[in-house]
């Protein structure tokens, strides 16, 4: 590989065959070296491929901002997540979650302990993702000796989801947010303490759905079948009349309006997880 530019000793600039920037790190890979140098493969920990020209500099910039150590634990714990839920992630995490944990054991040193607002919802709504924060928590002590409290778990929970999502992490917050809304409403009138966690499961992957559409995708054109909307209303009164009261919740806090087939479609779920619960 060919240095394109020098941007700090750990950080530099190279292209692919294809003439894709790549930004490569590596403890000591730009010292003393030049526009022009071959850099072996041995020195390369990791390769960024930057496919938006225009935030380029940016990523680059703030990338060389951190010490290298903390590039490095983020790296390990986005690659444990990558592997454990098999999904891909926006590259942009290796700032943010760095940046995150930067700031945290730096929090935890000075005896600044802050608890996690979202902690039950990100540990109920996304177990996986929350594994993971958990399992970051164990790869921090063991790099830096600083022992963090369990709601950074769900905290770098919430930087892996939004990667996955592919979302500013504000609309992660809302998301996470208007779930727990939901779950209440309907929890306060189902009685599910005790039981199977399979039906709920299966709700919460639909409400998980619902919110991300609500918030950040654009409103569903969905077919118009009136004589089923009315059987469901009919049969279903008190199912439906949740579902409304969700509804209207979601639209005097966000703005949002649910269509009469995601209500519908909300209604057979809650009917579903009520039959087996009473079962």
């Amino acid at each position: 590989m060919v240095i394109e530019k020098v941007i700090n000793n750990n950080i530099i600039s190279a292209k692919d065959a294809d003439g894709t920037e790549l930004v490569v790190m590596g403890r000591g890979i730009g010292f003393c070296k030049k526009p022009g140098s071959i850099i072996p493969d041995s020195d390369i920990e990791k390769v960024f491929r930057l496919e938006n020209t225009d935030d380029s500099e940016k990523f680059k910039k703030l990338l060389a901002s951190f010490p290298i150590e903390y590039v490095r634990l983020s790296n390990r714990i986005i690659s444990y997540a990558k592997e454990t839920l098999g999904v891909g992630l926006n590259q942009n995490v290796y700032l943010t979650l760095t940046d995150h944990i930067s700031f945290a054991v730096k929090r935890n040193k000075e005896g600044m302990i802050f608890s996690n607002a979202l902690y039950d919802e990100v540990k109920l709504f996304y177990p996986r993702e929350y594994m993971v924060g958990n399992h970051a928590l164990y790869l921090i002590e063991d790099e830096t000796g600083c022992k963090l409290p369990e709601d950074e778990a769900a905290a770098i929970a919430i930087h892996i989801i939004n990667a996955e999502l592919n979302f500013e992490i504000s609309s992660t917050y809302l998301i996470i947010k208007m779930m727990r809304e939901m779950m209440e409403i309907i929890e306060s009138e189902i009685k599910i303490s005790g039981k199977s966690d399979y039906p709920r499961d299966i709700l919460i992957t639909n409400i998980k759905h619902l919110a991300k559409r609500l918030l950040c995708e654009e409103p569903l054109q969905g077919r118009c079948d009136l004589e089923f909307y009315h059987f469901v209303e009919s049969n279903y009164p008190n199912e439906y009349r949740l579902i409304e009261k969700i509804g209207r919740n979601i639209e005097k806090a966000y703005g949002c309006f649910m269509t009469e087939e995601e209500k519908i479609y909300l209604t057979l779920h809650v009917k579903r997880m009520n039959d087996l619960y009473a079962l």
